[in-house]
């Protein structure tokens, strides 16, 4: 075989490999139902099904987004609920994380703040909105307040959890190995407990965005939910629809960014190790 042949080979292996990594049904099959629905959706619309006064073509719905994007407004929306939203989430989630690796590993901690922390859980945040108002008024610290304290709860429950579900075994086994209280804390709890941390923080962010959509109401000026307000004042569903979906891909791009970091933190766990 000539060095060309064997260069060709390669190349076309090489290729092969691309195009099978784009085409594993572990990447585009979890869009396939929503890719359907919006077809369904459009074609329902043009054959009558759907009524347009009531719920407008995806197409529509697109166009709308493309004429916002060429004018600067969709992006100014955008950025401004991102940045409200991930400011919340450092700031609960942060202070969250933090008692939940507190009473986790000290029993007195937690007989001193779980009780407290469990009876703020259970009031409904919505409930809060008259007080918010009352405390930080109708600007943006009412509005981060509420955003936080809405992840602030899932990350601390599912830490404090996962720090005192760690196998006793293994950490006898650690202690026993003469690890320090530091080693035994970074190389047998905390990675013990990163699975339900995990799935504390993706709960977390669909809560995330849900909270900020009552919070943007709040005498916002900018904002998809200020967005989505000012667009059923003025019956302008083409908007409202975009904002809805808008939320929806946002909450869809935080989740994977979120299974990638579990995926990659989590590697040495046979459940997340990749094939």
């Amino acid at each position: 075989m000539t060095v060309v042949d064997q260069s060709y080979d390669l190349a076309e292996s090489k290729l092969a490999k691309r195009s099978g990594w784009r085409l594993r049904p572990e990447i585009w099959l979890p869009f396939l139902l929503p890719v359907l629905m919006l077809v369904i959706w459009e074609v329902g619309s043009h054959i009558g099904l759907v009524s347009t006064r009531i719920l407008p073509r995806p197409s529509t719905v697109l166009a709308k987004a493309w004429t916002m994007t060429l004018s600067g407004e969709l992006f100014l929306h955008l950025g401004v609920s991102a940045l409200r939203a991930f400011a919340g989430l450092a700031i609960g989630g942060l202070l969250g994380f933090a008692l939940g690796l507190s009473n986790g590993l000290s029993q007195r901690s937690a007989l001193l703040t779980d009780t407290t922390v469990q009876m703020i859980r259970n009031i409904p945040i919505l409930a809060l909105i008259p007080l918010v108002i009352i405390w930080f008024g109708v600007g943006e610290t009412a509005r981060l307040f509420l955003v936080a304290i809405s992840v602030f709860f899932p990350i601390y429950i599912n830490t404090f959890h996962g720090v005192r579900n760690v196998d006793p075994q293994l950490i006898e086994m650690g202690r026993a190995y003469g690890m320090s209280q530091r080693s035994l804390f970074l190389r047998v709890i905390f990675p013990g407990a990163l699975p339900t941390i995990f799935v504390g923080l993706r709960y977390a962010l669909g809560l995330m965005w849900f909270v900020l959509v009552v919070a943007e109401t709040l005498a916002a000026s900018a904002g998809l939910g200020y967005m989505a307000m000012q667009a059923r004042e003025f019956m302008q569903l083409d908007v409202v629809v975009l904002s809805i979906l808008l939320y929806a891909l946002l909450g869809k791009l935080a989740d994977m960014i979120t299974r990638a970091l579990e995926t990659r933190a989590l590697a040495w766990n046979p459940a997340y190790a990749r094939q």
